[in-house]
């Protein structure tokens, strides 16, 4: 759902309420109807409120299961444990300002790597994995890690993204490389070659 006013403001920040309401820079938040799926994974600290019959799980399988979750956390940003939520009640998550993405991973062959932080949630049925970037020097001169979170499995997963799904660009490579100019964070050009990619999407989705 998407808010279209926030009326819980004061004089001191009427101002910012407004422009943002201009700028379509409005609050959103996921409903999940637990009754239509096999469960919910979400990230540490998402969810807001459940009503009916919600059990949360911590999703760890053994000591083996843990301490994967532990490394796949702490290269990629996310949180090490993402609790799953199951039953037949509603799950609410937390409000957010980014834009909401909802992604059918069937459309991707089954798997999606995701940038770091993007993550919301996804079906319980999706596996989580996590894959090393097989260009190094990208990693290095882009800013960015050496791991990313992969999504295997089909089912829908929720990614929060900084700018709307319209705006983002969908190439489908055949055989081909793309090669992507772009500005660090220093001011700096790098460049990044994306080789054996079915498909990019330019913006905050996925690779």
């Amino acid at each position: 759902i998407q808010y279209k006013r926030d009326l819980s403001v004061s004089p001191s920040t009427a101002m910012t309420a407004y422009f943002c309401d201009e700028m379509n820079i409005r609050k959103r938040q996921v409903i999940c109807d637990l009754s239509k799926s096999n469960g919910i994974t979400c990230q540490a600290g998402a969810m807001q409120w459940t009503v009916a019959n919600v059990n949360a799980t911590t999703g760890v399988k053994g000591a083996g299961d843990f301490l994967g979750k532990l490394v796949k956390g702490k290269v990629t940003g996310e949180s090490a444990i993402k609790p799953e939520y199951v039953g037949d009640g509603t799950l609410v998550l937390e409000p957010t300002y980014r834009h909401i993405v909802l992604l059918d991973t069937s459309d991707w062959n089954g798997k999606v790597v995701l940038d770091d932080g993007l993550f919301l949630a996804c079906d319980a049925s999706i596996k989580q994995k996590l894959v090393a970037r097989a260009n190094v020097s990208s990693a290095v001169l882009g800013g960015e890690g050496l791991f990313n979170l992969a999504l295997q499995g089909n089912g829908i997963a929720v990614l929060e993204c900084r700018c709307p799904q319209e705006e983002l660009i969908e190439i489908t490579l055949e055989n081909d490389v793309l090669k992507v100019d772009f500005a660090s964070k220093g001011g700096k050009i790098s460049k990044v070659t994306l080789k054996k990619y079915d498909t990019y999407v330019n913006g905050d989705t996925a690779n």
